[in-house]
């Protein structure tokens, strides 16, 4: 049986809670691929970002998580791919735990199991599947009757992307100033638009500059400034175009938004470059194949892999074209994902 987010709880009548086991929950949250870009926070803190950005979530990827409050453990305690993970890893886990805590009232430590389907730690946004998927499963666990925006702000406490994994379909990050009014909503579902995002995978290795580093270091960049005041304007020239289907203008403000990103991440201080030579073959083709008449676009997250966004009438052909270039391991391909979800297991 699946729930979605908006409607877990909801349909249970609180008179009947006490009969049901809230101390464990189980979620499912696909990653998303933004069009325009998150990058640098004006609260590093609270994930409040500097300027709004808009996704869309990826079906057939996501993240499947368990969260089980017991009174025997000592300490949160997180196991990522069946393995022990400690660290920041484990520290982010636990401010998304301390606030599920602190609405519900729970005192308890808690065990999370998660585990993907899809590459981590390479372009793919695996942490916003992870943290929207563990913001889910948490508030299930712990009895928690949230709806979509406020899960959405809890899932930007472990990561800023996480917040668009919670909503269905292409997402909205409304940037706002402080925790309330930070939060993510849908601007489409997911059956609105038959996009489909072919994924080059060019590298399936933790990249040695993580998002979370990433984003500190945004504002050393001084075209950072630049990118932000201009930023208002592509949101609303990428949210005109995914409503009314309009690829052209979707592909050039797509594609514009992610140099601009990739533009500050190299003029950082220290910079940072993701792509490899395999990144650039592969934006080298897509513009050439837009030049002859294939709706397609590039745009890149944090990491060397390409996502190839285009008519999904056209995306096995250009799943082929992908796969023969030198540098490309595998393309998966990807179409528009609902919402975060929480499952109950047999």
């Amino acid at each position: 049986m699946i729930i979605h987010a908006s409607f877990f709880i909801q349909s249970v009548p609180p008179a009947l809670w006490y009969t049901l086991d809230m101390s464990t929950g189980t979620a499912a949250a696909h990653p998303n691929i933004a069009f325009i870009k998150y990058w640098g926070n004006r609260d590093h803190q609270l994930r409040i970002p500097s300027n709004g950005s808009i996704s869309m979530n990826l079906e057939g990827l996501e993240t499947q998580t368990t969260v089980k409050f017991d009174n025997l453990l000592k300490e949160d305690m997180l196991v990522w791919d069946e393995k022990i993970q400690k660290g920041n890893a484990l520290k982010r886990v636990a401010t998304v735990l301390d606030k599920v805590r602190t609405l519900s009232g729970e005192s308890r430590f808690a065990k999370v199991k998660s585990n993907n389907n899809f590459p981590a730690g390479t372009g793919i946004a695996s942490s916003a599947s992870a943290f929207a998927a563990l913001s889910l499963a948490a508030s299930c666990a712990a009895g928690l009757n949230l709806n979509e925006a406020e899960l959405s702000r809890i899932a930007r406490l472990g990561s800023g992307s996480a917040c668009r994994s919670v909503p269905a379909g292409f997402v909205e990050w409304q940037a706002g100033y402080d925790d309330y009014n930070s939060y993510a909503y849908s601007i489409a579902p997911e059956y609105h638009w038959n996009l489909a995002d072919c994924i080059a995978v060019i590298s399936k290795s933790h990249k040695t500059t993580s998002s979370e580093e990433g984003h500190a270091l945004a504002d050393s960049s001084q075209f950072q400034a630049v990118r932000i005041d201009n930023a208002i304007e592509r949101l609303d020239i990428c949210r005109k175009a995914i409503i009314e289907k309009d690829f052209d203008a979707f592909a050039e403000v797509t594609e514009f938004d992610s140099n601009m990103m990739h533009a500050v991440i190299m003029t950082s201080n220290p910079p940072v470059i993701y792509w490899q030579p395999a990144t650039l073959q592969v934006i080298h083709e897509v513009i050439k194949m837009r030049k002859n008449g294939v709706q397609a676009c590039y745009t890149i997250d944090a990491g060397p892999n390409v996502h190839v966004i285009c008519n999904d009438g056209e995306s096995s052909q250009i799943s082929a074209h992908l796969k023969n270039i030198s540098g490309v391991q595998e393309v998966i391909t990807a179409r528009p994902g609902g919402p975060a979800k929480c499952i109950n297991l047999p």
